[in-house]
């Protein structure tokens, strides 16, 4: 992998912080494009944050079968 999710898991949480402190605008490293967004586009970016989360975790978004009931 060319790119260090982890990281830019931890620039996008930074940016996240940012936000919600009284920033107007953070900017995000995204697939070598530098992304910028405001408070309006914070569910955008806690969506991104949340995937990043889930790849660095080795964790899906499928849920594990039910378990057989007696």
């Amino acid at each position: 992998m060319a790119v260090n999710q982890s990281a830019q898991l931890d620039e996008a949480i930074s940016a996240r912080h940012k936000l919600l402190t009284g920033g107007t605008v953070a900017k995000v490293t995204k697939d070598g494009t530098t992304v910028e967004y405001t408070r309006a586009s914070l569910p955008e970016l806690s969506r991104y944050i949340e995937s990043l989360s889930q790849s660095v975790n080795g964790r899906s978004n499928r849920r594990a079968p039910a378990g057989v009931r007696f």
